[in-house]
């Protein structure tokens, strides 16, 4: 086993200051010879740009992604100053351990959902205006969102295409297993009141999650949906996958042995990796090509399907034992 993690007095300041950003690298490699204080610095990072510096979200990811596996993603850098000091509310770090600390965070995943949508929702507002101020340096993020709040899906228009399209799959899942066609509503959540482009890019994720599960090939388990977040967050930044994901990175470094951690930047990197090398997804027109074959939809967008480390079902068999 690796060293303890760094005391979490240690790690709220480096949140605030981002005093491991720059050395994510050398964290990466050393968490990969079971240092659990490396991991909880590369946490500290990931939790730093997610909170304080959305700036740095992108060259912190390719860092850590270079460091763990050797290779940084074949993209354009999304690289910002980052340099405005940030501030958290004084309940923000006891909610974070309060969900570090709970032995049930993750059986619901909407649980999980909304608690993690609660911690973000305790940021100021400096640091959404920064997020929709740098969102347009995401490549196509600008494009997409010159078109306006997308209209919903209608599941009308998929209830005819056939069963291997991309209809016929988004239709059987909305069906079938109960999925909805939109992940949650838009208009309960307030999205048209976010500043511009965040009130395109969250309108657009949760219209487009499961669609970019089938075009992407990711399963809808546990550990898939972990990755999935890592696919989005490099597509365009997504602000709540970037906290969802350094809050999960946290709970791997005071909570998870170090193997944890390990299978956790498996899935999460690769998939990042996926995101960052696949072609923006945001402005495609899905309804035009609903009653395509995913893999002709693929080939046309250019878009290779997901590599998994594991497989896909792994977190439901561990706890199944």
């Amino acid at each position: 086993m690796g060293d303890h993690a760094m005391d979490r007095s240690s790690y709220e300041d480096a949140v605030r200051s981002g005093s491991e950003i720059d050395r994510i690298i050398e964290h990466a490699q050393a968490v990969r010879s079971g240092s659990l204080k490396a991991a909880s610095a590369v946490a500290s990072s990931l939790m730093h740009a997610a909170v304080i510096a959305p700036e740095r979200l992108a060259d912190a990811y390719d860092d850590l992604t270079e460091g763990w596996t050797g290779v940084r993603p074949a993209a354009t850098p999304v690289s910002g100053d980052g340099s405005a000091p940030g501030t958290l509310p004084d309940d923000f770090f006891p909610a974070l351990w309060a969900m570090v600390d709970d032995p049930d965070l993750g059986r619901d995943p909407s649980d999980i959902t909304v608690r993690t949508a609660a911690l973000a929702g305790m940021l100021p507002d400096d640091l959404f205006r920064r997020v929709a101020a740098f969102a347009p340096s995401w490549p196509g993020v600008a494009d997409a969102a010159s078109h306006g709040i997308p209209a919903r899906f209608e599941l009308s228009d998929i209830a005819a295409c056939p069963a291997d399209s991309l209809g016929g799959r988004l239709h059987s899942l909305v069906v079938d297993d109960g999925f909805d066609l939109e992940v949650l509503d838009r208009d309960a959540l307030g999205l048209s009141g976010l500043l511009p482009p965040l009130d395109y890019l969250n309108t657009r994720i949760l219209q487009c999650h499961d669609v970019w599960h089938e075009v992407a090939g990711y399963s809808t388990t546990g550990l898939h949906e972990i990755a999935i977040s890592g696919f989005q967050m490099a597509q365009f930044g997504h602000h709540y996958s970037s906290m969802f994901l350094a809050m999960v990175t946290t709970t791997a470094a005071y909570i998870q042995p170090v193997e944890g951690t390990h299978l956790l930047y498996d899935t999460v990197l690769t998939a990042y990796r996926h995101g960052r090398e696949t072609p923006p997804l945001l402005g495609v027109e899905w309804e035009a090509i609903w009653d395509q074959p995913l893999d002709a939809i693929r080939a046309e967008l250019g878009v290779e399907t997901y590599a998994s480390p594991y497989p896909a079902e792994l977190l439901e068999l561990i706890r199944n034992g």
